[in-house]
């Protein structure tokens, strides 16, 4: 981290600061704690301080926890010269935050977010990462009701705003796909004279917040991220790009043109993204895709999902199952509003259209899925009643696991995968 004066924190007046010297890393986890670090004592954290001491940090126990966070993040930022990119949207955004921070990495000193530190907590823990020599760093913000991506952006004042994608998300919260996008267009009412919006060309929702003439609006098209042959060519504005990436789900390839287009806005060398290209590597539980014996797959993409990201993944099973059977194991999609069963019966439409074969849906709201036109489907309470239906995947199956984040699906690709090795065990 830049290294902060004690005087300095002191003069914020956040709570009970203990220590001395200068501050030379923030964290909320005591067990990473030691000398020259600052230990933010967060809920149950106080009890830890004992702890961050005896490992030779200072400890702030504050008065306001998310408004510490953000002071000592916005003092860390204030000295930084580091370009700072902002990426939102209702899919995609932690992923191409990943790619982004890979392809930058390669050419110029970069820090990104860890995983989904996306929130009040996460972003500022975030932008306490700059070093002295940082040159880029890659920000996640997300947004759970108006307002939010704004108080996050007064914290790490971006230079640039990546909208991923507008589509249905947190409506008991925002109300309208409108809101959801007046949400997250808050990203490119924060950008500076002179900073650029990266935006995708088929959202009509954000064309009401894209009047500013004092930056740049550079919009992406998903249709151009095409594969060929093994690689992807991307048509970016005046050239082509042919790379090598570490996916073959088109909608990882859609975030990667985003991510793109923003390296591209950077002002970084696009001859150089194979480069950065080489080194992604995706978040947990984000498409995650384990070869299965007999020639079968499972895809872990448990860690949210919305009625877009549903959409995306379904698709990509359909494409990549070639002639194995098609199984898609969904849990319900939270935070949808009035209009959550008629979310649910589409995508339940959708999942007969594609051809899946088997249909297993988890959680109440997922009852919705239960459309005709699949050949086998099951409804399950809840993960823990996935037993009851394991029994329908076969050797050589392509399977889907996907839903909302309260789902808790993540571990049931681990268990399909202990079920394939007993098929072949000798």
């Amino acid at each position: 981290m830049i290294p902060v004066a004690w005087d300095e924190v002191a003069a914020l007046e956040l709570g009970a600061l203990e220590g001395g010297g200068t501050i030379t890393g923030i964290t909320a986890d005591s067990r990473l704690a030691g000398p020259g670090d600052l230990f933010v004592a967060l809920n149950s954290g106080v009890a830890y301080v004992g702890e961050a001491r005896a490992r030779g940090a200072s400890t702030l126990v504050p008065d306001d926890q998310h408004a510490a966070l953000a002071a000592l993040a916005s003092l860390v930022r204030g000295k930084s010269p580091a370009r700072i990119v902002a990426v939102v949207g209702s899919t995609g955004k932690t992923s191409t935050k990943d790619i982004l921070g890979a392809l930058c990495a390669a050419v110029t000193p970069t820090v990104w977010a860890d995983a989904s530190q996306n929130n009040e907590i996460g972003l500022p823990l975030t932008v306490c990462r700059l070093e002295v020599e940082t040159r880029v760093l890659v920000t996640e913000m997300g947004m759970r009701g108006l307002g939010q991506v704004g108080d996050l952006c007064a914290i790490a004042r971006p230079h640039v705003a990546v909208v991923t994608s507008i589509g249905p998300e947190h409506l008991e919260l925002v109300g309208s796909i409108e809101n959801v996008a007046r949400a997250n267009a808050e990203a490119i009412a924060a950008l500076p004279p002179g900073g650029v919006a990266v935006v995708p060309a088929d959202a009509p929702q954000l064309e009401p917040f894209l009047g500013r003439t004092d930056i740049e609006i550079r919009r992406f098209d998903r249709s151009a991220a095409n594969l060929d042959g093994g690689a992807w060519r991307f048509a970016l504005p005046g050239r082509d790009l042919v790379l090598e990436l570490p996916f073959r789900s088109r909608h990882m390839a859609e975030n990667a043109l985003a991510a793109l287009t923003a390296y591209d806005a950077l002002g970084l060398p696009l001859g150089r993204a194979q480069e950065g290209a080489s080194r992604i590597v995706l978040s947990r539980w984000r498409g995650e895709e384990t070869s299965l014996p007999g020639g079968g797959m499972v895809v872990n993409d448990a860690y949210n999902a919305n009625p877009t990201s549903m959409h995306a993944a379904l698709v990509d099973l359909a494409e990549r199952a070639g002639g194995r059977r098609r199984v898609a194991i969904l849990g319900e999609m939270a935070e949808l509003g009035d209009d959550a069963d008629r979310y649910h019966r589409e995508i339940g439409a959708l999942v007969a259209r594609i051809g899946i074969h088997v249909l297993v849906a988890v959680g109440e709201n997922a009852r919705g899925y239960l459309q005709p036109g699949v050949d086998e489907m099951h409804w399950i309470p809840n993960v823990e009643a996935f037993d009851t239906v394991v029994g329908v995947l076969r050797p050589g199956d392509a399977v889907l696991v996907k839903g909302s984040r309260a789902v808790g699906l993540e571990g049931i690709p681990a268990r399909i995968e202990k079920l394939g090795r007993t098929w072949f065990a000798s």
